[in-house]
């Protein structure tokens, strides 16, 4: 008993999930914004591409 009721008053755990979680939703941000980026990058090669030839 002695040992769950240490576990339930350590925040430890659950500070650290709070940071997984952070770091998690930044990466999918990151994600999406890099794809978009891409995308639109991709496109103004291409123009310019079309355009010397």
């Amino acid at each position: 008993m002695k040992n769950f009721l240490k576990m339930i008053r350590n925040s430890k755990g659950a500070t650290a999930i709070e940071y997984g979680l952070i770091a998690a939703l930044i990466a999918v941000a990151g994600v999406a914004a890099f794809q978009s980026l891409g995308g639109k990058i991709s496109s103004t090669m291409n123009n310019a591409a079309s355009k010397m030839s």
